[in-house]
């Protein structure tokens, strides 16, 4: 079994894994809005003391802790945006301890959702059988992951695959990174939101970006070019990193790509205008199928793809 943490700005989740993917012992808690990281942290002290509950606790031989970025895995740090208590908090070694006061001591790792995202939908999701494949959750922010060679690819602190802040935009707007032209900056559900009411949309009652998809759905001309706007900017982020690295399949989830087609069918439509070379003019795009499982899932597949047997 593999212990897996899931670590967001609105809950923290836990479950045990087995090695197809069933999880047992599911339980969760809301994460605390308090000034103090030790605080938020007790909430994942309960999470670890339910699952330790289960008869098959002692038969964990890893844990997987996914969490909110920014994440340091060097460090076994995270400075999640959305959980303010938390600046470089040493939650793998929080963990790590609270672990082995339920009488578990176990090889632990540290991943940031995106990275754990692709874990999950390159196991069991829509990337699986895919030796090259990009990964990606398109929400508040814009994250994801890469798998190269069949092999999860973190990098040195566990950022790489952070496709949000490639920039598509050179003299664009600023980003909140500090960068210019992000990709999140234009393809975010915050982002959409904000360019189409800044374009005169007028929302009946839902000014996010599922209010701006459902007006897109029903033919409103400026949500539809807020949409067509951050498909293009995936689009053209998707291509380069499919031409720097060759994946032949990039996964989309997250909020904003429940959105479907109206998503889907822009950075399709423009994907053709940037994936030209011959290595990467078949790149398939694609929903993730995993959806809210993903975190956990991702949690222990990563764990199980990076640490040793």
């Amino acid at each position: 079994m593999t212990v897996a943490i899931d670590i967001g700005g609105t809950k923290i989740a836990g479950a045990l894994v087995d090695g197809d993917g069933t999880m047992t012992a599911t339980t969760r808690r809301p994460t605390p809005r308090a000034a103090d990281g030790d605080t938020v942290f007790a909430a994942v002290a309960e999470v670890v003391a339910e699952l330790a509950k289960s008869p098959l606790w002692p038969s964990a031989v890893r844990c997987g802790i996914g969490s909110a970025g920014p994440v340091d895995t060097a460090r076994g740090t995270v400075s999640p945006v959305n959980i303010g208590a938390w600046r470089g908090y040493p939650v793998q070694a929080r963990v790590e301890a609270e672990l082995a006061s339920h009488g578990v001591r176990i090889p632990t790792l540290l991943a940031g959702d995106g990275v754990a995202m692709t874990a999950a939908e390159h196991w069991l999701g829509a990337a699986r059988g895919h030796a090259n494949a990009l990964c990606m959750v398109v929400s508040t922010g814009v994250g994801g992951g890469l798998v190269l060679n069949n092999r999860l690819h973190p990098g040195p602190t566990g950022n790489a695959g952070h496709i949000g802040h490639i920039s598509v935009a050179f003299d664009g707007e600023p980003c909140a990174c500090g960068g210019r032209g992000c990709v999140e900056s234009l393809a975010s559900g915050t982002a959409i939101a904000r360019w189409a009411l800044a374009q005169g949309w007028t929302p009946a009652g839902d000014a996010t970006a599922a209010g701006a998809a459902a007006a897109a759905a029903a033919g409103d001309p400026v949500a539809l070019a807020a949409f067509d706007r951050a498909g293009r900017a995936l689009a053209a982020a998707i291509a380069a990193t499919a031409s720097l690295v060759e994946t032949d399949i990039a996964v989309v989830g997250g909020g904003v790509a429940a959105a479907g087609d109206t998503l889907f069918g822009p950075i399709r439509a423009h994907l053709a205008s940037y994936a030209t070379l011959s290595f990467v003019k078949d790149l398939q795009v694609v929903p993730a199928t995993l959806g809210t499982h993903a975190g956990l899932i991702g949690a222990a597949a990563a764990a199980m793809m990076l640490l040793p047997s």
